[in-house]
């Protein structure tokens, strides 16, 4: 993971195929941000390649590096998902899945080959897929009575905070996302607000 106060994801997806000996392997890169997603995204892709003889895969979540998963989906253990996230990690990029499809052209290709051609066709994918630089986000709870919202808006927009969900009754809750390398700055500026309580609730976000 890049370390400090950004890190480097995709937004959009790409796909790329590699073959070798008639094996072709399909990767397609995903954006990520929960592991409920990832379930769906790859029914659709088993849904979409049924014929595929294998659907392995690898992801990354969060800005700490420790959520990952990877799977060889039938191949011989160690020759597909470590691959394919050992790119993941080359390019640092986190909240990315992406799923290799192997269709089987007739010839085994032994363990170094499967190791190749799952870690070509990753590298591919990653290579046709735009890499983003995002700031990491720390996670606060914010409630205030609803005739600050103009100021709380105003400091939410000057330092570039995200609005992670909000209630705005007479009351307000709200949860943002302020950028670590602003968070002292931005924390001063809201704590000059009148009666407005805020609190850290979770660790760093991606």
């Amino acid at each position: 993971m890049e370390q400090g106060n950004y890190y480097q994801t995709i937004e959009t997806g790409g796909q790329a195929e590699f073959k070798d000996r008639g094996s072709r392997f399909i990767a397609i890169a995903y954006p990520l941000q929960h592991t409920d997603d990832f379930k769906r995204i790859l029914a659709a892709v088993k849904k979409e390649h049924p014929k595929a003889n294998h659907h392995c895969f690898a992801y990354r979540l969060g800005t700490d590096g420790n959520a990952f998963r990877v799977s060889d989906a039938g191949e011989p253990s160690g020759t597909a998902g470590r691959p394919i996230l050992g790119q993941i990690d080359s390019r640092q990029v986190t909240n990315v899945l992406i799923i290799v499809v192997r269709y089987f052209g007739g010839t085994l290709l032994g363990v170094p080959g499967l190791i190749n051609a799952y870690k070509s066709a990753a590298a591919l994918a990653l290579q046709v897929t735009p890499l983003v630089r995002k700031p990491v986000l720390k996670i606060y709870h914010l409630q205030f009575d609803y005739t600050q919202l103009n100021e709380v808006m105003t400091a939410v927009k000057q330092f570039d905070c995200t609005i992670v969900k909000q209630e705005l009754q007479l009351f307000c809750v709200m949860d943002i996302g302020i950028p670590r390398h602003r968070l002292t700055e931005t924390i001063m500026r809201l704590e000059d607000i009148k009666n407005l309580v805020l609190k850290e609730v979770a660790a760093i976000a991606g």
